[in-house]
């Protein structure tokens, strides 16, 4: 008798029966007729929810066939949802700090750039003895809180005293710590960052359906992304590098960039996406999708960073500066294609994902060493430096309300005292920046070859018949003779062009002159070109000295008057007088 099913098992069969058969019946009748109903929503507003497959049934294999379709389809998830414009949350609720046992609560995300932290750390657990410089001994435990919103609150709440951000994140962070004037809700909160852990390196990226060739094509398309994210601080750069205003485009908003990718694959009606490594790349290879760009070309745009609480940095500066030294010596360490394996199983692990798949994360991360911190932190010529990247993203945030606070200073949450310090040793000063990349000479023909990313056009008024950029003129004021720029804007508008070139700084930049046709018939073209190109070389040369760029990054050319700003105006001098900087992908010219 214990063997024998009892009646309620026979009722709970007949159930399950019962069921199945009225599902099946259910799926017969709605793949009869209604798939014209279903391809109708093409092209309009995307729907509450979605999935890429959930109504599809599953693929058969052709006659004949050695292997059956694949059917886990090309992005990380296939369901999503799309949610509403909003900022962040309420902080829900600030206190202080809990260290217990000595053991440093270090938050993170699963991103390639924390492997030097859980290296130095031999995994995620508090296991392995740190030092303070004084040599007390101290403990690390990395807690993986990958919700930046969860992360944020366990921060205020003092249960973790490290936080994980993207720079550009930490001012809609501070949006729950400072009130409308910027001044602070709790001194104990407010974050002290010490270290850049990386550039993002191919892990970012926008891909596109193929009609898609620039920045400026996004305009009145739909583009998926996740809102308050690294993702919305690459999109808005991107455009309005491009000279396309946020308000121009239809941002549509999932919850996280792997449900971008799944709405971008599943809808047609929606022309882009911005999302992360895989997906990024397995959606490039489906036919009819192109990428755009990704942060291996815009690569000084996502900086990974890690923020300390202010209570905390003020208590403890000797575990502070011993988990910069830690990182560092583990981003030495890792150069060795042993200790990268190693990492990547620490990775694994914590992460809960195979070791092959984290090995193969490294990629989409630089690792930035001190020497690039300090240019990072401390080098105000420094293009992509700390200051630029923290006013970028208010403006950008604040620009569509996802801000409202006044802004904070960048010097009263960054704190380069450690990497001034570590300065003074030869260990680290003698490290070189490893990030800056080398092009070898090429023509604009050559980087032409490639397809453009995006145009930016800045206007410099040149005084006539000169390419002076400085170039200085009297005027009477107040009856008095007084020398002035005849533009004063000129040093704003080419630390706009160079922010842009230190952005993409894996990218060919080509500067073209441009001058207006009002001595057209007068005299020859050629002499016009000729003006516009030195115009160009100006340009170029004024960022190579100040900024420190590479100047085979750059290619010029003088455009003379063959291609007025505005064709429905060509007569407008004003708009034809201008320099445009164009953007195209480093492979351009070999």
């Amino acid at each position: 008798m214990a063997g024998k099913p009892k009646a309620s098992f026979f009722v709970v069969m007949a159930i399950v029966v019962i069921g199945l058969v009225g599902f099946a019946g259910y799926r017969m009748m709605s793949s009869g007729g209604d798939a014209g109903d279903e391809g109708s929503a093409s092209g309009t507003q995307p729907p509450a929810s979605g999935s890429s497959s959930s109504t599809a049934p599953p693929a058969q294999p052709a006659e004949g066939a050695a292997e059956a379709p694949d059917a886990a389809g090309v992005t990380t998830v296939k369901e999503y949802k799309f949610v509403p414009s909003e900022r962040l949350p309420e902080v829900r609720g600030i206190s202080g700090y809990e260290l217990q046992d000595d053991t440093v609560r270090f938050a993170l995300n699963v991103w390639a750039g924390w492997g030097p932290i859980i290296y130095a750390n031999d995994g995620f657990r508090a296991g392995k003895e740190w030092k303070t410089p004084d040599g007390r001994p101290f403990k690390v435990e990395l807690v993986l809180i990958d919700n930046p919103v969860a992360m944020r609150d366990a921060y205020a709440a003092g249960s973790v005293q490290i936080g994980w951000a993207t720079l550009d994140m930490v001012p809609l962070f501070m949006e729950g710590f400072v009130d409308a004037s910027g001044r602070p809700r709790d001194s104990r909160v407010m974050p002290r960052i010490y270290q850049q852990v990386d550039w993002s390196n191919g892990g970012d990226g926008i891909v596109v359906r193929e009609s898609i060739k620039t920045v400026a094509d996004l305009r009145g398309k739909q583009l998926a992304l996740a809102q308050n994210s690294p993702s919305q601080y690459f999109a808005l750069n991107m455009l309005i590098a491009g000279a396309v205003q946020p308000s121009e485009v239809q941002f549509v908003y999932t919850e996280d960039a792997f449900q971008a990718a799944a709405a971008f694959n599943a809808q047609p009606s929606i022309a882009g996406a911005v999302s992360w490594a895989p997906d990024i790349y397995n959606l490039e290879s489906v036919r009819g999708n192109r990428m755009l760009v990704t942060t291996a070309t815009a690569n000084k745009l996502i900086a990974d960073v890690w923020f300390a609480r202010a209570d905390f940095a003020k208590d403890h500066p000797g575990m502070v500066e011993g988990l910069v030294r830690g990182i560092f010596d583990a981003m030495v360490e890792l150069k060795d294609e042993s200790a990268r394996k190693h990492c990547a199983e620490l990775m694994a692990t914590g992460y809960n994902l195979p070791p092959s798949d984290t090995l193969a994360m490294f990629g989409d991360a630089h690792s930035t060493n001190w020497a690039e911190n300090y240019q990072f932190f401390v080098n105000q010529n420094n293009p992509a430096n700390f200051e630029r990247v923290w006013n970028q993203a208010y403006y950008l945030y604040r620009r569509i309300g996802a801000i409202t606070h006044q802004p904070v200073p960048f010097d009263q949450v960054m704190d380069y005292s450690i990497i001034d310090k570590l300065g003074k040793e030869a260990k680290y000063s003698a490290q070189k920046d490893e990030y800056k990349m080398q092009f070898a000479p090429t023509t604009v023909s050559e980087i032409r070859a490639e397809e453009e990313i995006l145009t930016n056009t800045v206007f410099i008024h040149f005084f006539p018949n000169s390419w002076d950029l400085h170039k200085k003129v009297t005027k009477k004021v107040e009856g008095k003779d007084v020398e002035e720029m005849y533009d004063p804007n000129v040093d704003f508008v080419l630390e706009d062009i160079a922010k842009l070139v230190g952005q993409f700084g894996a990218a060919r930049i080509v500067i073209e002159g441009h001058t207006d046709g009002s001595m057209k018939g007068k005299v020859p073209p050629s002499l016009v070109k000729e003006l516009s190109l030195h115009r160009a070389n100006s340009v170029k040369e004024a960022l190579v000295q100040k900024y420190h760029l590479e100047p085979n990054q750059f290619g010029v050319e003088g455009m003379g008057w063959d291609r007025p700003a505005d064709p429905n105006d060509p007569e407008n001098h004003a708009k034809n007088r201008r320099v445009e900087v164009k953007v195209y992908p480093a492979e351009a010219g070999g």
